[in-house]
């Protein structure tokens, strides 16, 4: 047989024939079933050709229906009782009583507004009057501090400015007066040249007056100004002192170390108003006697 001729065609069709023989089983066995129809559920029901009837003989023709009196049903007149039902509430109380919540609410609301409002304006006020109280102070003092410079002006100009007594003084001349410089030394014998001994010195630390004023001590063979920058507690201590500060015309090392012990030893008028440093400068002005 030539379709079979070979070896694997021989066993391709066996294989075939084996799965086809599976197939046929599988659809014999597991394949759908065939189902009777449900029966038929229900009542048989007679011919007719009229609603009702009597006796047990199918007629062949069909039937003459007797009338069947018509019955008038009374209907009864049912009356209804109207049962008294009670008023409900009205909405309106339900709207006084949000508006009276509302009102309170709002009243409460006012009343913290007005409290805040008078706890600031009372805040307001004692700030108005404590800066009022400081300002007034500060005008007290300052108009103290004028007029204690005032005095100490009139004070000092009155002394510069007075002729004196005639009849005394001290002097190499026959002339009545203190003869010397404003600049000089009172307890010095030397009636000549610009204020030997190292002079009185020039204070200026703003309103502020030295208390003690020791003069620098004189032995250099030098002459001229020297500036000392200066700085002082509010205790009146003086901290630091610059010789030479610009402005000087004499910056020999001897002069300035004069100037400086002297600056040092200052004292000068208490301030407790002061910053922490205050800056000022002394001027010494030295010079040889003739």
């Amino acid at each position: 047989m030539q379709l079979l001729n070979t070896i694997h065609k021989r066993k391709s069709a066996t294989i075939t024939a084996i799965i086809i023989l599976l197939l046929l089983l599988m659809i014999f066995f597991f394949g759908l079933k065939y189902l009777d129809p449900p029966i038929e559920s229900g009542i048989a029901v007679n011919f007719g050709t009229s609603n009702v009837g009597s006796g047990n003989i199918q007629p062949t023709e069909p039937v003459k229906t007797q009338p069947v009196p018509q019955v008038t049903e009374q209907e009864e007149v049912v009356e209804e009782e109207v049962e008294d039902s009670a008023p409900e509430d009205s909405p309106a109380e339900d709207v006084i009583t949000a508006e009276t919540e509302e009102s309170i609410r709002i009243k409460k609301a006012e009343a913290e507004r007005l409290k805040a409002k008078a706890e600031a304006d009372k805040k307001a006020k004692a700030e108005a009057e404590a800066e009022r109280q400081a300002k007034a102070e500060a005008e007290r003092i300052k108009k103290e501090q004028q007029d204690k410079k005032r005095k100490l002006d009139e004070l000092m100009g009155g002394i510069k400015n007075s002729e004196g007594s005639t009849s005394g003084g001290e002097g190499d001349d026959n002339v009545g007066g203190d003869k010397g410089s404003e600049n000089g030394d009172p307890n010095a014998d030397g009636y000549y040249g610009n204020g030997g001994s190292g002079g009185g010195g020039d204070y200026q630390l703003g309103s502020r007056r030295p208390i003690s004023k020791p003069k620098p001590e004189y032995d250099c063979n030098e002459e001229g100004l020297v500036i000392v920058t200066i700085e002082v507690d509010r205790a009146g201590k003086v901290i630091k002192a610059t010789p030479g500060t610009k402005g000087s015309t004499n910056n020999a090392a001897c002069l300035l170390t004069r100037a400086k012990e002297a600056a040092l030893k200052t004292t000068w008028q208490a301030d407790s108003n002061a910053g922490s440093k205050q800056i000022g400068i002394i001027k010494y002005r030295f010079s040889l006697s003739n």
